[in-house]
């Protein structure tokens, strides 16, 4: 048979996995010194402010769904 083992296939999706989790971080800590600066400045545009807050949440949900997705299932 020409098919990949499970393990080859399993370590093939952690790899993806981590890759994701690894640009989820980035993209949220980014956020997070943009929202700092921002409200850092008092003219401040309050609506975008609040838009990045939201934005930060979201990728805050998706990295814990990509932890998550790390975590090998464990027979009951």
């Amino acid at each position: 048979m020409d098919e990949y083992p499970a393990n080859v296939e399993t370590e093939t999706f952690r790899r993806t996995e981590l890759e994701r989790l690894r640009e989820l971080r980035v993209e949220h800590r980014n956020l997070d010194e943009a929202i700092q600066r921002i409200q850092e400045d008092p003219s401040a545009d309050e609506l975008e402010l609040r838009r990045l807050k939201k934005q930060k949440l979201r990728l805050k949900d998706l990295i814990a769904q990509a932890e998550s997705a790390l975590i090998p299932d464990l027979d009951a």
